[in-house]
């Protein structure tokens, strides 16, 4: 299984990072998203090891949380596409 971020998902992480860096606290920034990038990798070889996102409750739309933030992705057959990166 391989994993991908889709463009709406893969945009957060900059936003992640600049802010952070405007907080002057760039290296939490960058650990944050490093752990984020981590446990997407993570999701190649375990893509149901999130639980299902409860406000949708389908068993496709996944999410991993590392507070402060949910990795919400879709479990497709051969894909594991992060959908949304959020606080």
């Amino acid at each position: 299984m391989r994993g991908r971020f889709r463009q709406v998902g893969g945009g957060r992480l900059d936003d992640i990072l600049e802010w952070y860096s405007e907080q002057q606290a760039p290296d939490v920034g960058q650990r944050l998203v490093a752990a984020i990038l981590e446990h997407v990798e993570q999701l190649a070889m375990f893509p149901d090891s999130g639980k299902i996102v409860p406000e949708f409750d389908t068993p496709w739309l996944r999410e991993l949380e590392l507070p402060p933030f949910r990795i919400v992705y879709r479990r497709e057959d051969a894909l594991v596409s992060i959908v949304r990166v959020a606080q």
